[in-house]
C-alpha cells in the first residue's frame, strides 16, 4: 500500500513529484532543498546554514509521517561544490551520532533554483 506524506512544516514540491511516499514500512523522502517554509525562500548563509535547513525539512516530514531520524537507512547529498563536503558533513553528524545510515554524498554540475545542497532520505520501520 502506498501513501502520500505532505507536512505543512516543510516546503511545498516545486513540481510534479511528492514531499514522501510511504510503502510497506519504507518511507521515501524526495530531495529536499534549504527552503525556509516561512519565507519561501532559501535560507541565507552558506552550506552549514543551508544544511542544516534541508535537515530541518527532512525532520519535518519525518515526524508527520511518524518516523525520526533513528529510522533513516539511506541518505543521499547532492552538492554543487564538493569543497562543502566538511561544512555539510559536521552538520549531518550532529543529527546521525548512532548507528548512522548508509550514504552517499558527491557533487552535481547544478541544483534547483542554485542551491547548495540537496539531500534525499530513506527511512524504515
Amino acid at each position: 500500500m502506498k501513501k502520500t506524506i505532505n507536512s505543512e512544516k516543510a516546503p511545498k514540491a516545486i513540481g510534479p513529484y511528492s514531499q514522501a511516499v510511504e510503502a510497506n514500512g519504507t518511507l521515501y523522502i524526495s530531495g529536499q532543498l534549504p527552503v525556509d517554509v516561512v519565507t519561501g525562500k532559501f535560507i541565507e548563509g552558506g552550506i552549514k546554514e543551508q544544511t542544516e535547513q534541508v535537515m530541518k525539512n527532512i525532520g519535518y516530514i519525518l515526524e508527520e509521517a511518524g518516523y525520526t531520524y533513528k529510522d533513516v537507512v539511506k541518505s543521499t547529498c547532492l552538492l554543487s561544490d564538493i569543497s562543502g563536503f566538511a561544512d555539510m558533513n559536521a552538520v549531518y553528524g550532529e543529527y546521525y551520532k548512532e548507528e548512522c545510515p548508509a550514504r552517499a554524498a558527491f557533487a552535481v554540475k547544478d541544483l534547483p533554483l542554485g542551491a547548495l545542497i540537496e539531500i534525499e532520505t530513506i527511512a524504515v520501520k
